[in-house]
């Protein structure tokens, strides 16, 4: 099966074909011996790649985000010779400290580097404590920073180049929700997710803002599973936990993780 062909089968959406021909070129250039790898994906992306990589048979390839439980992630193609204990990332991490009575989100750092004119690709993820951050970045991208990235919001910034197995993620704060609803509608566990009206989860639905299961979804009516993931630009990210039958009333008892 050629490129055209693969991308005909798998592509979803004008803007996932163009992902997905950047991410066979790196495969066909593993393929002529050269090691290549993808820039940061988010989880939507990597979902469209591994469609394309099991469609193609599965060429050789690893994934990396730089630490175990990594959002963002590169996919590295390998040619036959390399194996994967010798592939380096193409990838580093940057530690960055300020006064701790600043109060820093994932926002503020993100901005700061996008402000400054880079693509979100060439960062991975940002891992906000308190009065640290880790940020994963390419590697040709870590001078530029090291030099540049002197302040986020309104805090002035320190930031030094760390080894990945230095690298400090903080622990996630989860909320449990336990509720019911009238049917295993999108829009309905949504709006118990991230407690918010019915009517706006659907609003912002249709709107392209919502993925099920890292894929984009506009559908309000979509049914969603016990274990299926809900995210939501604007609002995080809540998993569908528990169905645990219905109530007095005749509504579905469900148990929800919501990411704070």
């Amino acid at each position: 099966m050629n490129k055209t062909e693969l991308l005909n089968q798998v592509a979803q959406s004008p803007e996932e074909r163009q992902l997905l021909a950047r991410v066979w070129d790196k495969a066909e250039q593993a393929q002529r011996g050269v090691p290549a790898c993808t820039p940061f994906l988010s989880q939507s992306q990597q979902e469209a790649a591994g469609r394309l990589i099991a469609a193609a048979g599965h060429p050789r390839h690893m994934w990396s985000g730089g630490f175990a439980d990594a959002e963002r992630k590169v996919c590295c193609f390998l040619p036959d010779w390399q194996e994967e204990e010798d592939v380096e990332p193409p990838f580093t991490a940057l530690r960055c400290r300020w006064q701790s009575g600043e109060a820093l989100s994932h926002r503020d750092f993100l901005g700061s580097i996008l402000g400054q004119g880079i693509d979100r690709e060439k960062v991975g993820d940002i891992l906000v404590g308190q009065g640290v951050c880790d940020i994963l970045v390419f590697r040709d991208l870590a001078p530029y920073l090291l030099q540049n990235l002197t302040g986020a919001g309104r805090a002035k910034l320190r930031v030094e180049e760390i080894s990945l197995e230095d690298i400090a993620p903080p622990e996630k704060t989860v909320k449990r929700v336990n509720d019911t609803v009238s049917s295993p509608r999108l829009d309905a566990v949504m709006a118990s997710g991230f407690s918010t009206g019915r009517s706006k989860a659907a609003g912002l639905i249709s709107a392209g803002k919502v993925e099920l299961n890292h894929r984009p979804c506009l559908k309000p009516d979509r049914t969603v599973n016990e274990g299926d993931v809900i995210t939501c630009r604007g609002l995080g990210k809540c998993v569908l936990k528990e169905v645990n039958g219905l109530s007095k009333k005749g509504r579905i008892i469900i148990v929800l993780e919501r990411y704070l």
